[in-house]
């Protein structure tokens, strides 16, 4: 994350890092893929003076106010135990700042008896969290240590909301966004199922060997003969019942797995194409014995790289969002943070991009149409002050190692 002010980049980045923000969040943008919805909300702990980040799918965010521009309010739904017993906890981000600051202390905070008063017009540009809980049969509950309503004077929202850059086609003006698979279903069946027929073409090919019965040695059970098997679980040596002839036979079946694994292939390229990975992702001829470097990828790929552009275009939102909230909410606590300013994700695509011949590319550009300042703001995440200053620094040490 890169903002205007270095400092504010190196608290953030600091948070990010000591709370593990990053690898908890790639499960939360995996999920949402999948289900088509996720989000990131502010969890505070008063007591601590503490913010965090919690994670939630699909299946715990219930969007309360949105338009075409996105949600504006939004309530999440969580397990929690209370006493040994299973409560369901509702925590709604709503506009209208009412309810206990950050101090509690505070003579001009209201108490909880008398939270409904009429909001100003200032009030209803901040952010407030309301916090219900009900045991299992519905009742609400009051627990010990949770705060019902919390303003927290943030002026956007507490909250960021992660879906795939998908149009939902299922429901019109839904504020839940679509899975990547919501058009690929056919396509993953069609892949089981013809990975289900190759396999079992492999299988039913076996050879087949049939023996004679006159091979078989035999043992008294009581007053029967019993042939001896070479095992039960033996699926390829068969007993020919009364005969003589051909003691030993054996039969192997031709493979049609070739045309079978065109078919697999095909399968695979629709599912490729549907979900938006390109249509020769995972297409099994595209591994030629030899690994590719990235300039080779992201020309093969040149679909998944749109789709990742338009990913990362959404997902930025909302990793802003929710940093700002973080920032401004730290403040409240005393954190000594300067103003963000504008900020922006600098996503590392390194896997799937050539970024080293982009940034090779660039330092040949530095002096011609980029400044070493630019250089430096792009690919080190570096505010314009910082970057201007390490570039005076770099030019004046290359003149005194020419001089």
């Amino acid at each position: 994350m890169v903002c205007e002010d270095q400092k504010a980049t190196d608290w953030i980045n600091s948070f990010f890092s000591s709370t593990n923000f990053m690898n908890t969040a790639q499960a939360t943008v995996v999920r949402a893929f999948g289900l088509g919805t996720g989000a990131w909300a502010l969890w505070i702990h008063l007591g601590k003076r503490k913010v965090r980040i919690r994670h939630y799918d699909a299946r715990m965010v219930i969007p309360l106010s949105w338009d075409e521009d996105g949600i504006t309010e939004c309530a999440f739904v969580t397990r929690a135990f209370y006493r040994g017993k299973a409560v369901d906890q509702l925590q709604m981000h709503l506009k209208g700042g009412m309810g206990f600051s950050a101090d509690p202390s505070s003579p001009s905070t209201p108490s909880p008896s008398n939270v409904d008063v009429l909001l100003t017009d200032e009030m209803e540009e901040t952010y407030r969290i309301v916090t219900v809980c009900f045991d299992h049969e519905g009742n609400e509950l009051t627990p010990v240590g949770i705060l019902p309503i919390y303003d927290t004077g943030c002026p956007f929202p507490t909250f960021g909301i992660v879906k795939p850059a998908v149009t939902n086609t299922r429901v019109d003006m839904s504020p839940y966004g679509q899975s990547v698979f919501a058009d690929a279903v056919d396509a993953v069946q069609a892949v089981d199922l013809t990975f289900d027929a190759l396999i079992n073409e492999i299988d039913l090919s076996k050879m087949r060997v049939f023996l004679s019965d006159v091979l078989f040695d035999r043992e008294t059970d009581g007053n029967k003969n019993v042939t001896i098997p070479f095992g039960k679980q033996d699926c390829t040596v068969f007993r020919k019942v009364m005969s003589t002839e051909d003691t030993i036979q054996e039969f192997a079946p031709a493979l049609r797995t070739s045309g079978q694994i065109e078919a697999f292939r095909v399968a695979l390229q629709m599912l490729g194409d549907l979900t938006g990975f390109g249509i020769n992702y995972f297409d099994m001829d595209d591994a030629r014995g030899y690994v590719k470097t990235a300039t080779e990828v992201s020309s093969d790929n040149s679909a998944l790289m749109r789709n990742i552009r338009r990913h990362e275009n959404s997902l930025e939102s909302a990793i802003v969002s929710i940093a700002k909230a973080v920032m401004h909410a730290s403040r409240s606590f005393g954190e000594s943070i300067p103003d963000e300013g504008e900020t922006r994700i600098q996503f590392d695509d390194s896997i799937i991009q050539d970024t080293a011949a982009e940034k090779e590319q660039d330092m040949k550009e530095v002096g011609v149409t980029m400044g070493v300042h630019e250089f430096l703001m792009k690919w080190y995440g570096e505010d314009e002050a910082t970057a201007k200053r390490r570039a005076a620094e770099l030019v004046e040490g290359s003149l005194e190692k020419v001089d």
